[in-house]
C-alpha cells in the first residue's frame, strides 16, 4: 500500500504516485512520531516533502508503548496546530512525587512551582494517541507525500543533491532531494550507511513496562521512585490506568517477567505501595535493555539525524521521545528559515546550526539521566548520604526546585519558535 496525502480527510487510499523524476526539497525516512512531527512542523514552509515509512500505517499505531509528554513538547504541538486533537486522548499530571526507596523525605513538584496559571506539569500519552493524530494531520498537508509502506534501499550523496532509491512493493523508484533526514530509529540504517560513529554504553539494567489499573484514583500524579536496583516510575493514564516503567538489573528483570501474573503483581505492589489499593494487570508486560548513545555528528552535507537515530538515553524522567520532538522542531526552524532566505537547505553550514543547537542540549540531558541512575542505583554509603541530602535541599530551596523542574519538562535551553507561537 502506498499512501499519498493530498488535502483529504478520509483514510489514505492505495494510489501509487508517479515518483520517477520527481524532485523533493526534503525526504524524511521514518514515519514514527518524530518523523511525522518534523513533516507537520513544515506544513507551511513551502517545501515539497516526501515521508517514507517501512511499516503499514495500521500496524504502526498498535505499538504498546506510552510516553511522558513534557511541557515543551506540548507547546510545540500547540504551535503546529495539532494539540487539540491529541489532548482529549491523553492524561494530564499536575503533580510529580520524587522519592528515594524508603527514605521519608519526598520531593513534591506542583504546577504552582512554575506559575499559578499553569494547569498541569505534563502529560502521558499512549503511542496510538500521538501517532494517529499526526498521521491524519500529515494526510492533510498538501506539501507532503507519504509513502507507506516503502523502504529506502540505497542513497547516493552528491554535491547538490541526494539520490534515493526506494522500494515500493516489487518496484524500485528513484527520487532526488536537497536534503535527507534520518528519523529511522536507534539502529538507523541511514546513519550506519554513511559511517557516522556513536559513543555510549549499554547499562547493566533492563526496563520492564506494563499497564495496570489501581483500585483507587491516581489523582493525576506521576511518581518517580529510586530503588537500589533502578528507577521505578508510575505514570497516570486515562481511565484511571497507570503505566509502569520499572528498571532493574538484567537477570532480575528477566526473572520478574518470567513470573505468573499473580506473583508479578505481588512484586509490583511492594514497589508500587498501597496508596492506590489493589492492582490489576492489563495486557502483557515487556522488557527491553537500556542504553545511552550519542552520535558524533548529527549532520553531514545533505543529511541530518533526528530522534533515536541521533541519540538514546536512560528512561528515567521520560526524556527520550521529548528530545526527539525538540530535534524535529529545531530542524524545522533552521531549514524553513534557510528556505525563506533562498539558501540551500542541504548545505552543511546551514545544517550545522541545527547540530550546534541540539547536540549540546541533548548531551546535557543524557548526562543528567545517567547521573540520576548511577547516583540512585547505588548502595555506597557516601553516595546515599549525598543524594538524600540533595533531596532534602531540593524540597526546601525553591530556586533549586524550580530549576530542576524546568530542566525536566524542557523549559531550560533554547525554545523553538513554533513553541513560542502557542503562547
Amino acid at each position: 500500500m502506498v499512501l499519498t496525502q493530498l488535502n483529504q480527510t478520509s483514510s489514505p487510499q492505495p494510489t501509487p504516485p508517479e515518483l520517477r523524476g520527481y524532485d523533493y526539497d526534503l525526504v524524511i525516512v521514518g514515519g514514527g512520531i518524530v518523523g511525522l512531527t518534523l513533516a507537520s512542523a513544515l506544513k507551511d514552509s513551502g517545501l515539497n516533502i516526501l515521508l517514507i515509512e517501512a511499516k503499514v500505517a495500521s500496524l504502526a499505531v498498535t505499538k504498546g508503548q506510552a510516553y511522558a509528554v513534557h511541557m515543551l513538547s506540548a507547546l510545540i504541538y500547540q504551535g503546529i496546530g495539532i494539540w487539540d486533537k491529541i489532548l482529549p486522548q491523553i492524561a494530564k499530571y499536575r503533580q510529580v512525587r520524587l522519592s528515594d526507596a524508603d527514605y521519608p523525605d519526598v520531593v513534591e513538584f506542583a504546577t504552582t512551582d512554575i506559575s499559578q496559571d499553569t494547569p498541569e506539569l505534563g502529560y502521558v500519552a499512549e503511542h496510538q494517541a500521538l501517532l494517529e493524530p499526526l498521521q491524519e494531520f500529515v494526510q492533510n498537508c498538501p506539501n507532503v507525500t507519504y509513502l507507506c509502506p516503502a523502504e529506502v534501499v540505497s542513497t547516493k550523496y552528491q554535491a547538490d543533491e541526494v539520490v534515493i532509491n526506494i522500494k515500493i512493493g516489487e518496484q524500485v523508484k528513484t527520487v532526488k532531494s536537497k536534503l535527507l533526514v534520518a528519523a529511522d530509529g536507534s539502529r538507523s540504517p541511514i546513519r550506519q550507511a554513511v559511517g557516522i560513529k556513536t559513543h555510549g554504553w549499554k547499562y547493566w539494567q533492563s526496563c520492564i513496562v506494563a499497564f495496570v489499573k489501581p483500585e483507587k484514583s491516581h489523582n493525576d500524579t506521576a511518581y518517580e521512585r529510586f530503588w537500589t536496583s533502578g528507577p521505578f516510575a508510575i505514570l497516570p493514564l486515562p481511565g484511571n490506568r497507570c503505566r509502569i516503567v520499572w528498571t532493574a538489573p538484567h537477570a532480575e528483570a528477566k526473572a520478574l517477567c518470567a513470573l505468573d501474573d499473580e506473583q508479578f503483581l505481588q512484586e509490583l505492589s511492594r514497589r508500587f505501595g498501597q496508596h492506590m489499593g489493589k492492582l490489576e494487570l492489563l495486557g502483557d508486560r515487556f522488557v527491553f535493555p537500556v542504553q545511552l548513545m550519542q552520535s558524533d555528528r548529527y549532520v553531514l552535507p545533505r543529511l541530518a539525524l533526528v530522534g533515536d537515530a541521533a541519540h538514546n538515553c536512560h528512561p528515567v524522567g521520560g526524556q527520550g521521545l521529548n528530545l526527539g520532538i525538540r530535534d524535529a522542531a529545531a530542524l524545522a526552524q533552521v531549514i524553513q528559515a534557510a528556505h525563506q532566505a533562498g539558501a540551500d537547505i542541504g548545505n552543511l553550514q546551514i545544517l550545522k546550526q541545527y547540530e550546534r543547537w541540539r547536540q549540546k542540549e541533548n548531551l546535557t540531558i543524557l548526562g543528567f539521566t545517567d547521573l540520576l541512575d548511577r547516583m540512585f542505583s547505588n548502595q555506597f554509603p557516601p553516595v546515599v548520604f549525598v543524594r538524600r541530602l540533595g533531596l532534602w535541599f531540593l524540597q526546601r530551596v525553591p530556586i533549586l526546585k524550580v530549576f530542576m523542574l524546568k530542566l525536566m519538562i524542557g523549559l531550560k535551553g533554547k525554545t523553538p519558535e513554533i513553541a513560542k507561537q502557542s503562547n
